[in-house]
């Protein structure tokens, strides 16, 4: 087998609860009680900039303020009122002979009068209309809402405010600020970058499992008739899944390479990451945004989720701590994944990852997070609940464990990796996912294998979410703490723990010692997905065998700077003097800007080769 391109994580970056994903900030927040003073101010620091003035007393952040604000807890005003929700009740009416009088606005009435209604004028603006017989009205109400916990970003974030927004679904302007904090934290000029890979050798994959839903996208076009609302010409195409990539390659990036999403319910991450991995691999592309972006805190989608008793409802945490119906839930304790559970907890977050093949990076001196080296993908097969968990996942964890030990081979797969899980925090997940994990533990000899659960902080961002555990796998490889399941008291007794080690508390680990993490999701349907992922540690190692020592040392002397910039990049994101990256209007290309050969098409001064050749060789008819 030749040469194999390895696909490199160089950059990272997006927003959920636990703050901004770049510079392991997100990641610091979740084991903020283990962190040096230093780091834990630092972290103060990065979440302050982003929830602006009430984050501050003094100049300084206010701790248990931002702490109290950040990760799960109870939904807030500014995604809906859980005490009151509105909502339009049913309201049949009945004449009984007497007809239903009132008075209307001429403008009001409808363009078809209804065959019981009687319309008289009352003035010049207002007609009568009596009612005779039966009749049914919406009648704007409220009612409280039994989920009231959610993931959401921190309080006073709004990315909307940072870019000229311009009405833009919550998703969208979550997954411009994911793709320019990703930009950033590359410590590259993207210019030099594109200087460096031909136009249709970057791919971007990126999406949303369940679109825009929010009254800015597709929610908004399915019920403003409904609400007596205009339909507007931005409702339907800003929701849909695949839009996350148009807005990175339209204004951020500018890219003409390959893009789309892979949409596979909770696993949609990676999904899209298997396609980034694969154009790496076979060499269709030397630079690869992977991401996904989520903005399900609405009462409408929680509605949905709650209806299949797939939620934490605030009843259930109460009998699950035994409170009476007068107390409120413990919201913060509201996912409690591997633990006596009633539900996951639904949350917002949209991240994005940057991959280069392994030659770019060294020549441009990038900073090598670790290395996506596979995702495996495989279905339920038959299934007797469309949501309910099948087999698919047992053949997933076993070719992505598989695919690690190929690499760091037997000892390092028995002692220095992890496993990130699902774990979403309902009863079906606590029991099958744990029968997985220990199985394939117990298959390729594993002991004691150290077992992640984010979602306890996060909640679920549907098809974010293992975005948001790959976030966490690379801080852990940064800080060397595991974090641990927190909400918990003790695992669950159907929780299957042999060959796996569980804990309620972080962990030390030394980080020079990782070598490995699979990143385990499972999504409604029956898509499962396992990947695997290689350590800075391994990762280093690798590309020192693959490159010259004199290769090497150049790599070691471009990457100084580059770390210049990243940290420069993080100084300005704390100190709140850089807003997202978004080109509006921005450098649009024509057909005047485009050149054609027979060999090559040459779009804005850059050059795309056409010079293919038939894979099918060997199936050819002879002859010229």
């Amino acid at each position: 087998m030749g040469r194999q391109r390895l696909p490199v994580i160089v950059g990272f970056g997006g927003i959920n609860g636990a703050g901004r994903a770049s510079g392991h900030h997100g990641y610091h927040r979740m084991v903020h009680a283990a962190l040096s003073e230093r780091q834990r101010q630092r972290t103060l620091e990065a979440l302050a900039a982003l929830m602006g003035p009430y984050a501050l007393k003094d100049g300084k952040p206010r701790e248990q303020y931002i702490l109290d604000h950040t990760l799960v807890r109870r939904i807030e005003l500014n995604h809906f009122d859980v005490d009151a929700v509105n909502w339009n009740q049913r309201f049949p009416t009945e004449s009984n002979g007497h007809p239903v009088s009132f008075d209307i606005a001429r403008k009001n009435l409808p363009a078809v009068i209804p065959p019981d209604w009687v319309v008289t004028p009352a003035s010049v603006t207002h007609v009568n209309v009596k009612i005779v017989g039966q009749q049914d009205f919406l009648l704007p109400t409220q009612r409280e809402f039994e989920v009231k916990a959610a993931g959401q970003l921190p309080t006073g974030f709004e990315p909307g405010k940072l870019y000229p927004s311009r009405n833009h679904p919550r998703g969208l302007q979550m997954s411009v600020y994911a793709a320019s904090d990703a930009l950033g934290s590359i410590g590259l000029d993207w210019d030099t970058v594109r200087a460096q890979v031909a136009p249709d050798q970057m791919s971007v994959y990126a999406g949303s499992a369940m679109g825009q839903l929010d009254s800015a996208g597709t929610g908004g076009m399915l019920k403003a008739r409904y609400l007596g609302q205009r339909v507007t010409s931005k409702f339907c195409p800003l929701g849909f899944a695949e839009m996350p990539a148009d807005f990175v390659n339209a204004y951020v990036l500018g890219s003409l390479g390959a893009t789309g999403a892979s949409l596979g319910a909770c696993a949609s991450f990676l999904y899209n990451l298997r396609q980034g991995i694969e154009d790496i691999r076979q060499g269709r592309a030397r630079v690869v945004f992977v991401g996904s972006s989520e903005a399900p805190v609405t009462p409408e989608v929680m509605d949905g989720y709650n209806a299949m008793g797939a939620l934490a409802t605030d009843k259930g945490l109460r009998q699950l701590d035994g409170l009476e119906a007068s107390r409120e839930s413990d919201h913060r304790r509201a996912c409690r994944p591997f633990a006596e559970n009633c539900g996951f907890t639904i949350a917002e977050s949209a991240q994005m990852v940057v991959l280069f093949d392994d030659e770019l990076a060294m020549q441009l001196g990038a900073t090598v997070f670790g290395a996506a080296t596979d995702v495996f993908v495989n279905a339920d097969g038959f299934k007797k609940s469309i949501s309910g968990p099948g087999v698919g996942n047992y053949v997933t964890m076993a070719k992505a464990v598989a695919a690690a030990r190929a690499v760091v081979g037997e000892k390092a797969l028995r002692e220095c990796g992890l496993v990130m899980a699902h774990g979403t925090g309902t009863p079906q997940n606590r029991t099958s996912e744990s029968e997985i994990l220990s199985q394939s533990a117990g298959a390729f000899g594993i002991e004691n294998w150290p077992v992640v659960a984010v979602k306890s902080y996060l909640g679920h961002s549907i098809g974010t979410a293992a975005g948001d555990q790959l976030a966490a796998v690379l801080g852990i490889w940064y800080s060397g703490v595991l974090p641990g399941i927190t909400t918990i008291d003790s695992i669950a007794a159907d929780v299957n723990q042999q060959h796996l080690s569980f804990s309620s508390t972080h962990r030390e680990i030394d980080p020079e010692k990782q070598q490995y993490a699979i990143i385990n999701a499972k999504g409604f349907g029956g898509n499962n997905a396992s990947a695997t992922f290689l350590s800075p540690v391994v990762t280093n190692r690798m590309l020192q065998k693959r490159y010259s020592k004199a290769e090497w040392k150049l790599w070691q002397e471009a990457n100084q700077s580059v770390r210049e910039r990243q940290q420069a990049y993080d100084d300005g994101m704390v100190a709140g003097s850089i807003n997202p990256v978004y080109k509006f209007d921005h450098g649009v290309l024509g057909d005047a800007d485009v050149a054609y050969s027979a060999n090559r098409i040459t779009i804005g001064g850059s050059s795309v080769e056409l010079g293919l050749v038939s894979p099918y060789d060997d199936m050819l008819p002879g002859g010229d």
